[in-house]
């Protein structure tokens, strides 16, 4: 069992920052490929950022591209999404997730976090 929580969402003007971390604990961090997803009311989660277990590729969906960064640190237990130039429809509730290897798929993932929200006013 890997058990993830979120933290870093707010409340934040278009333009603006945040960083969201997730403190994973359980077994091996390391073993672990990371995402990040997001869903927004009345849409399916959809894919943010995966990191590999090494850190060593990440991918981005297209929307978040050049904007959004994933990083990990293994011996910390933690994963950052840093999220720049924020925008409207960046809002959602945001969650960290932990597979087997990276992917786009949410479906490839077996255990999620809460979720934190992430509220971008205009």
């Amino acid at each position: 069992q890997v058990q993830l929580v979120e933290s870093g969402g707010g409340l934040v003007q278009a333009g603006g920052s945040l960083r969201l971390s997730c403190a994973a604990s359980g077994r091996t961090f390391a073993n672990y490929a990371m995402g990040w997803f997001r869903q927004a009311p009345g849409k399916e989660r959809e894919f943010v950022a995966s990191i590999s277990r090494s850190g060593g590729s990440t991918n981005y969906a297209y929307s978040v591209k050049g904007r959004f960064a994933i990083s990990r640190d293994n011996a910390k237990n933690t994963v950052i999404l840093q999220m720049n130039s924020l925008k409207p429809e960046d809002t959602a509730v945001y969650y960290c997730a932990a597979g087997t290897y990276a992917s786009d798929n949410r479906l490839n993932y077996s255990y999620w976090g809460q979720g934190t929200q992430v509220t971008v006013s205009s």
